[in-house]
């Protein structure tokens, strides 16, 4: 079993990459309808905020950090991650595993045409990868029964053995705990923006940006207009609650 890390209220799952994907082929294997999430900064702020996307997280499968200033906030406290989980380089790492072991894959989310050019982009990077299919619904679907409905046939006819799943926050959470025993795909992940950057429609920071954790202020650099009031008031309270983690155990820091 995963070694958990309790991070600001989350049972965080402390793997490696490799170990994360041993841990999703056995979850296939299990075939129950598994959830994984890989939050960030951003997305922990909001789960102190929100008791329900709180308890999904807590009843997820899988949940692994996706941000650098995660697994340093986790050393500072004494917790120490082993590694970084990000779901933008586990949807790469997947893929190739998946191509080498004949799992199938359906992309779910984004813009109109996204997924089908990131399938296009993976299996061609991966010779092998078997896409069950994509699907980028309409704006608002999720309050459209028939438009779920039909989600829920494309995944029944397809049977892949793994979603990801890139509809944003939190409407990831939410259609993955309202529907995971309907869809019945053995292992569903949310992945946020990272079918984006598989299909090239959203370029990621440089490697060293994202090991010295300001993969947040590239994006923030390409898009300030729609990110600036997230990254401003998410990263100003995720200060305020590893301040306030480090001051209930000081002996972590002090030493």
């Amino acid at each position: 079993m995963p070694h958990k890390v309790t991070l600001f209220g989350l049972p965080f799952d402390s793997l490696t990459m490799g170990e994360t994907l041993a841990a999703i082929e056995r979850l296939i294997a299990q075939k129950k309808s598994a959830m994984i999430f890989t939050p960030n900064v951003q997305r922990v702020v909001a789960a102190q905020k929100d008791a329900a996307i709180r308890d999904i997280y807590r009843r997820a499968d899988l949940l692994l950090a996706d941000g650098m200033p995660l697994c340093w906030s986790s050393r500072l406290l004494g917790r120490g991650l082993k590694a970084r989980v990000a779901g933008s380089d586990l949807i790469f790492a997947f893929c190739k595993r998946a191509a080498e072991r004949g799992h199938r894959v359906f992309f779910l989310g984004a813009a109109p045409g996204v997924a089908a050019k990131a399938a296009e982009n993976l299996t061609a990077k991966y010779r092998g990868l078997v896409v069950a299919g994509t699907y980028s619904p309409p704006f608002g679907f999720e309050a459209d029964g028939q438009e779920v409905g039909k989600i829920i046939a494309l995944l029944g006819g397809s049977k892949p053995d793994l979603l990801f799943l890139a509809l944003g926050f939190p409407k990831e959470e939410n259609f993955l705990w309202r529907y995971k025993d309907r869809i019945q795909v053995p292992v569903s992940i949310g992945v946020g923006a990272s079918i984006d950057f598989a299909a090239g429609h959203v370029k990621r920071a440089p490697r060293w940006i994202q090991r010295i954790g300001l993969e947040w202020f590239f994006r923030l650099v390409q898009n300030p207009r729609r990110l600036w009031k997230r990254y401003l008031f998410s990263n100003a309270y995720f200060i305020y609650l590893l301040a306030k983690e480090l001051v209930s155990e000081p002996r972590h820091w002090a030493t």
